[in-house]
C-alpha cells in the first residue's frame, strides 16, 4: 500500500520537521517578528484562496460553458451549486459541531503533555489542520495518488507545507506539529478511497469542490489576520457536496452543467 500512501507519509514527515524548526526558532524571535511572519501567512493564505475560489470558477466555466445547452448562464448555475454546497454543508458542520470539536481534539492532545497556553495549542491545531487539508493539490494530489499511484503532486505540496508549517509553527506552537495527525487521516483517507472506487470523480465535480476549498481558505485567512472569528471547520462538509449536485444534474437534468450524453 505505500504507493497509495507514499504522499500523504512524506507531506505528514515534511510538516513534522518544519513545526520542529518553527518552533525551535520561535524562542529565539521577539513578538513583532512573530506577528508579521502570521500577518504575512494570512496574505497568502488568501492568495491561494483567490486561485482556488475566484480563478478557479473562471476557469471552469471558460472550460464547460461551450459544451452545454445555453452556456451563457453556466457561470450562475454552478454558482449555485457552489453556494449550495457551502450553506448545506456549513449546516451539517454546525449540527455536528466539527469547529468545536476540533478545537476540543487539539486541547485534548495539548493536555496530554502540557497544562498552558491550551487555546494557542488549539488555534494552531485548527488553523494547521485546514490550510494543509484544503486545497486544490490536497484533492488532486489523493487523487491521483490512490487512482493512479502517483505522487507527484502530494510531493509538491509536501515541500510547500514544510515551509508554511516553519511559518505556522513560529506562531502558534506545537498544535501545528499536531495537524500531522489530521492530515494522516484526511489525505490518507481520501487516497484511499480514490484507490478503492473504480471511477474516480469527474473533472466538473474535482473543479467545484476545489472552488468551495478556496472559500474555505479565504475563511480561515480571515482568521488568521483576526479579522473575524469564522468556525472554518463547521465549513468543511461543503468541500464534498458538489459532486452530488453534479450527479443530480446528470440524473434529472443532463445536459444542464455537463455535456448531455
Amino acid at each position: 500500500m505505500w504507493t497509495v500512501f507514499n504522499g500523504t507519509i512524506v507531506n505528514s514527515a515534511t510538516v513534522v520537521i518544519g513545526s520542529v524548526i518553527g518552533v525551535a526558532v520561535s524562542s529565539k524571535l521577539p513578538d513583532r517578528y512573530r506577528d508579521i511572519v502570521l500577518t504575512s501567512l494570512g496574505l497568502v493564505t488568501i492568495t491561494l484562496g483567490i486561485d482556488s475560489g475566484v480563478l478557479k470558477f473562471a476557469e471552469t466555466v471558460k472550460e464547460f460553458a461551450p459544451q452545454v445547452r445555453d452556456g451563457n448562464t453556466y457561470g450562475a448555475r454552478i454558482a449555485i451549486v457552489v453556494i449550495g454546497s457551502l450553506i448545506l454543508g456549513s449546516i451539517l458542520g454546525t449540527a455536528l459541531r466539527l469547529h468545536e470539536r476540533i478545537e476540543s481534539a487539539g486541547g485534548w492532545i495539548h493536555r496530554l503533555f502540557s497544562k498552558h497556553d491550551s487555546l494557542t495549542f488549539a488555534e494552531g491545531f485548527l488553523t494547521a489542520s485546514v490550510i494543509f487539508c484544503v486545497g486544490p493539490l490536497t484533492l488532486l494530489g489523493c487523487l491521483r495518488n490512490g487512482a493512479y499511484q502517483n505522487p507527484d503532486f502530494l510531493y509538491v505540496k509536501s515541500v510547500l507545507d514544510g515551509f508554511c508549517s516553519i511559518a505556522l509553527a513560529s506562531s502558534l506552537g506545537w498544535g501545528v506539529l499536531a495537524s500531522v495527525a489530521t492530515i494522516i487521516l484526511f489525505q490518507g483517507g481520501l487516497s484511499y478511497l480514490a484507490f478503492s472506487v473504480a471511477d474516480p470523480l469527474d473533472d466538473l465535480s474535482l473543479a467545484l469542490m476545489t472552488v468551495v476549498g478556496g472559500i474555505v481558505l479565504l475563511a480561515t485567512a480571515l482568521m488568521i489576520l483576526d479579522i473575524k472569528k469564522v468556525p472554518v471547520a463547521n465549513m468543511l462538509p461543503g468541500v464534498f457536496l458538489p459532486p452530488l449536485f453534479v450527479w443530480i444534474s446528470k440524473l434529472y437534468f443532463p445536459g444542464l452543467l455537463l455535456p448531455a450524453g
